[in-house]
């Protein structure tokens, strides 16, 4: 394959250079975080199960002081892995190829009293996004009992229309075609649309 078409496929460059060994230092800290992270243990749950105090633990991860032997023993004990398990190195991540494709309109519906959602990308499972367009029905504050809040990130495109983006912690904004706001999902939100036509808009939610 010539070098141009490197240039001209980035993407291919990308995965041509991802090919070359690149083996960096156990971090002992960071290993041990992982582990806690994928059981999807707290600090203070894995504190108590280790037996180590959450402060012993924090700075543990944070590479800040090495794990005695005692240590080690009662991380693997309690996280229910073998000592071996502490020193391998991060496996490298590997494209899966994931991809679901909606076309226009095949989005699975779910209507609210406020909004008409249209989910996107509904046969893949474990997603760390959720997509979904959706026509702002709402006009006034009035029309929610109370503020929209749930776990993760949110991201809002306008795609036509205008709305009035209401949050609990800032002054209302209006938005048009083309802007877009991210936002702590936990934070109360609610829209409505201001425009003669109801609002279409593109949600991200990320876990």
């Amino acid at each position: 394959m010539s070098e141009d078409i490197y240039d001209e496929y980035p993407s291919l460059t990308l995965a041509r250079e991802s090919t070359d060994e690149n083996i960096e230092p156990l971090k002992l800290g960071e290993r041990i975080k992982d582990i806690r992270s994928k059981m999807g243990l707290t600090l203070e749950e894995a504190s108590q199960r280790t037996g180590l105090a959450r402060s012993t633990l924090s700075k543990i991860e944070n590479e800040q002081i090495s794990p005695t032997f005692q240590a080690m023993q009662k991380l693997a004990s309690g996280l229910h892995i073998d000592m071996p398990q502490l020193f391998e190195p991060p496996k490298k991540k590997v494209a899966t190829g994931r991809r679901d494709f909606t076309k226009r309109g095949e989005g699975k519906p779910h209507p609210t009293p406020t909004y008409e959602h249209e989910l996107l990308a509904t046969q893949l499972s474990n997603k760390k996004m959720m997509p979904f367009k959706s026509t702002v029905r709402a006009r006034n504050f009035e029309e929610y009992s109370d503020w929209v809040r749930h776990d993760g990130e949110e991201f809002l495109l306008i795609l036509s229309g205008q709305v009035m983006f209401f949050s609990e912690f800032y002054e209302p904004m209006s938005m048009s075609e083309g802007d877009s706001v991210y936002y702590d999902a936990n934070m109360g939100h609610m829209l409505i649309s201001t425009s003669d036509e109801d609002a279409h808009i593109l949600w991200v939610t990320a876990k």
